[in-house]
């Protein structure tokens, strides 16, 4: 990440691709948005199956509907946030207004928290539901390996959303830096002719 200070005197700049590309939080955005996808799109393709004594389908995980409902519902939430907060990281140079900043990225730290915790309440419930899953359910073990794969990548996504907290709280950190520099040392008037 490039150093300096945020504000006024940033915005209004050219949008460079490969510079937002290449910043740590876009990364890590861009990794959590493909969680996001790996978890909800598993459960949605191979989470639920067909029930041969009855007619319709249940949820791999200990046929608990609950547990698929909420791996596929913060799967797909996170993905839609992901997508909102690119596109705030896109237009964050372009804001002048150093409060303006500050709550942009007091938002993401909040937004990053929340998710970390949702995906860590994810994570445990859908271990928990497959640990107590019984062989029977699922005798040819159709699924199992979509199953673990949303186990898996729900416990990825708390690290992934943890770091995003982590370097929004930094971001804060420059922002108010830069906020109590510019009140100690207030830019003189432009010179009138």
């Amino acid at each position: 990440m490039e150093g300096g200070a945020y504000g006024a005197g940033r915005a209004g700049g050219a949008f460079d691709l490969q510079t937002f590309i290449r910043q740590p939080h876009t990364v890590l955005r861009l990794v959590s948005w493909v969680f996001a996808i790996v978890v909800f799109g598993s459960i949605v393709n191979e989470g639920y199956l067909n029930d041969s004594k009855e007619s319709e389908k249940f949820c791999i995980y200990n046929r608990n509907r609950n547990a698929c409902n909420y791996g596929v519902t913060v799967g797909v939430l996170a993905f839609l946030t992901c997508i909102l907060y690119l596109a705030l990281d896109v237009h964050f140079p372009q804001i002048s207004s150093v409060k303006d900043r500050k709550k942009a990225v007091i938002s993401d730290i909040g937004v990053s928290a929340f998710w970390a915790f949702l995906w860590f309440v994810g994570f445990c419930f859908l271990a928990n539901q497959w640990q107590v899953s019984k062989p029977e359910d699922n005798p040819m073990n159709e699924g199992t390996d979509a199953a673990r794969a949303a186990i898996t990548f729900s416990f990825f996504s708390i690290f992934t959303w943890s770091m995003l907290g982590i370097l929004a709280s930094r971001r804060l950190k420059d922002i108010t830096f830069q906020e109590e520099y510019s009140s100690l040392f207030p830019t003189p008037p432009p010179p009138q002719s």
